[in-house]
Order: C-alpha cells, then structure tokens, then sequence
C-alpha cells in the first residue's frame, strides 16, 4: 500500500498529475480541487490510494487523508469503482458526501456523473453511517458547502456538467480573498460564469 508521495510536480493534467518520486515519475489520478493546488516544478504531498487490478495498478490521490478514507470507504457499496468514487469527491466534498448520505439527500447524489435515482438509493442504504459525522470547522464550513453545491447545481441547471463546474468554483473558492466573499452564493457564481466562459462543458 502507498499511502503517499511526495516529491516534485512534472505535469499536471485534466485528471491526473505525474510527481517524482526518488526519481521516478509517479502518475497519480486525483479530483479536479486537488489537481488545481499543484503547481509544475513545485513541491507537493498527496495521501494516496493504490488500486491494484489484474491489468493495472493505479494510484489516487488526495489533498488529505480523509478524503483518502472516504474514497475507500464509498468503493465497498456494490456498483462503485474508484473512478465513480473520485468523481463523487470532484462534486462533493467529504462533508458534502456525509452529509447527503446521512441526510438522505439524493438529489445531491444525483448529481455525480454516472449516479442515477436507485443508485443514489443503493449508496445511502449500504453506507449507513460508515462515513461518519460532518466535522464541524471555523467559520461555518457546513454553511459554505451548501453555497458550494447550490452554485455547481446552478451553474449543471445552465448547461454544464457536474465536473466542470465544481472545478470552476472550486477555483473561484481558492481565489477568494476571505470567507465573507466566499459564502456569496451570487457573487461565487457570477465568478463561476466568468471563469467557465462561454463554452459548456
């Protein structure tokens, strides 16, 4: 099991970053969020997963270790691989994904590519409370993820897909210079827009 890497940072890609390692390149599959905290020629360190199949080895990675547990934890419910277990982290975050399973919240759930009505049904009634409680943090981070989600529903209602918005306001988030603008549920989306342009995704 390697359960990280550290080193530097030679590509990053729409779904995959390459970090060396003692000298050898590293191809590591993350979330759209994490991706966008890594920068070329610099320094970085990622909990990881590795994925081992008969044809393949794959390593995931992640800005912590409890997205880490959380994306082995959804792999054990039937149906879900790790690629559906990364893009329900490009959408939610682990406190998004508690609190839509303890909540029952399907919508939410629906809302990740490749996750319909019964499969959403099926997540919910295998994982229980295996995922544990919210963490509650400074500042209302549960408020804030409510902000998050309402503006990539938004902006999915306006034509793009899931991914591409969370990552967009996953970007504008990054960028902004406090938790007051941050939890602007209006001004978050107008950057959203600016920063997807005009193209869908």
């Amino acid at each position: 099991m390697i359960a990280s890497v550290r080193g530097t940072v030679l590509a990053v890609r729409l779904d995959a970053a390459v970090v060396e390692v003692g000298g050898v390149g590293m191809l590591v599959q993350a979330t759209p969020a994490t991706l966008a905290g890594l920068r070329v020629g610099a320094q970085a360190t990622l909990s990881t997963s590795l994925v081992v199949r008969e044809d393949s080895l794959t390593l995931f990675g992640f800005a912590d270790a409890d997205e880490r547990e959380v994306f082995e934890v959804l792999q054990t419910v039937s149906g879900v691989g790790p690629r559906l277990a990364l893009a329900m982290l490009a959408v939610h975050t682990p406190d998004g994904l508690r609190r839509a399973v303890a909540g029952e919240d399907l919508a939410a759930l629906m809302r990740v590519p490749g996750i319909g009505r019964k499969g959403a049904q099926r997540i919910v009634l295998e994982l229980g409370d295996r995922l544990g409680a919210p963490v509650p943090a400074a500042g209302s981070a549960s408020a804030s993820d409510d902000r998050r989600d309402q503006v990539v529903e938004a902006l999915v209602g306006l034509g793009w897909n899931a991914r591409t918005a969370g990552d967009a306001v996953e970007r504008v988030l990054a960028d902004a210079p406090g938790p007051v603008a941050a939890d602007e549920v209006a001004g978050v989306l107008r950057a959203a827009l600016r920063t997807l342009g005009g193209g869908h995704g």
